[in-house]
């Protein structure tokens, strides 16, 4: 990834930014309310919790066939996303709750999912909230060889297919945070020095990866043969849980920032982007099926993107809400507001966007 240091502009003639700040802060003052979550989130920590791990103590309890096996563990996948994007989203964004030690139990449900709480903040509370869709800073762009996610990436001729092999590839994402992922990436993050908050001794963050991911193997994997499952049986079911989630949560990020809409916006030699960093974000972010009460309850506001990138240390159970006020104030700037309509037009314009970006640069229109 590239070292160089971004400074993002910091005179906003438009007054965007402290005009909506104002607005959305009065919301809350107005109604009396929090900036963190309420009963409506806690409510949904239980019933994400339970259709990630009832099926989990199904499997180990009682004798069934294999295809009913499978079916437990789609849904095991499906409850695994729902944790990710709702409840450990908003803990590690400090969002969850007023109590900083709820947040950090929260934010530590990650664990559970195979990831490390140090590496998310840093790749995506730092990298990707601070340098969104800017090549070579954001590594959510970053897919190595495989996915050509912007134009700046070197094109390779198999990219000509990534439209339809690209979807397949995607529920891998949890599958390689349990795996190999996160040893790349911490030991990426010590060597650059990056941290969110006050930095950590190496030592202790080495030792809570290993210590973590022996815990989760021993639960997911260990257990199971353990008490007598088949241990072909329990691998596959490991895989399809990871691949469910993966194939969830990998769409839902996609959505957001790899579409025709949104740009990746690069600094100048002296690594200074045209743009405050508000604006920033309205140029490299979309919204989409923001009406769909199932999206917006399942996904954990992400569908309102450009309302938690933003104001990520709010929760999401307040986007649907403050989402009008960013509109407005957007249109009164004459600043963007991406969004679609419905999740199935989303979907179809990144894959479209995909096709586009998989064409051979000197043949792209």
């Amino acid at each position: 990834m590239n070292n160089t240091t971004i400074t993002f502009a910091k005179q906003d003639n438009l007054k965007f930014f402290r005009t909506l700040n104002s607005r959305v802060n009065n919301y809350f003052k107005e109604n009396n309310i929090q900036k963190t979550g309420n009963w409506r989130l806690y409510m949904k920590t239980i019933i994400l919790f339970a259709v990630f791990l009832a099926p989990y103590f199904l499997i180990l309890t009682l004798d069934m066939p294999f295809w009913e096996h499978l079916l437990l563990t789609i849904v095991m996948g499906i409850g695994m996303a729902g944790v990710g994007m709702n409840v450990m989203h908003d803990g590690n964004h400090g969002s969850y709750s007023t109590k900083n030690w709820i947040n950090k139990v929260m934010g530590g449900t990650i664990y559970v999912l195979a990831g490390n709480v140090y590496n998310w903040q840093v790749q995506h509370n730092v990298l990707h909230h601070t340098y969104t869709n800017i090549p070579g800073h954001d590594e959510d762009l970053d897919a190595g060889r495989v996915i050509r996610f912007t134009k700046e990436a070197k094109w390779y001729n198999f990219h000509r297919f990534q439209q339809y092999y690209s979807v397949f590839l995607y529920g891998l994402l949890t599958f390689n945070w349990a795996i190999t992922t996160d040893f790349k990436q911490m030991k990426s993050y010590l060597k650059r020095k990056l941290s969110y908050g006050k930095a950590k001794s190496p030592k202790i963050l080495w030792t809570t990866l290993i210590i973590t991911k022996f815990i989760y193997v021993s639960i997911w994997i260990v257990l199971p043969i353990v008490i007598g499952i088949t241990w072909w049986k329990v691998l596959i079911g490991f895989f399809v849980m990871h691949y469910t989630a993966g194939l969830i949560l990998s769409v839902v990020f996609q959505l957001a920032h790899v579409v025709e809409e949104t740009t990746n916006p690069s600094p100048n030699e002296l690594g200074e982007m045209d743009n405050t960093w508000a604006i920033h974000q309205l140029f490299t972010t979309t919204n989409f099926a923001p009406k769909n009460k199932i999206v917006n309850w399942y996904t954990g506001g992400l569908n309102h993107q450009i309302e938690h990138h933003i104001f990520p240390n709010i929760s999401h159970v307040h986007y649907g809400k403050i989402a009008k006020i960013v509109k407005e104030t957007a249109a009164e700037c004459n600043l963007p507001y991406y969004e679609y309509k419905t999740m199935r037009s989303a979907v179809i314009a990144h894959f479209k966007h995909l096709k586009e970006l998989g064409m051979k640069p000197e043949l792209s229109i």
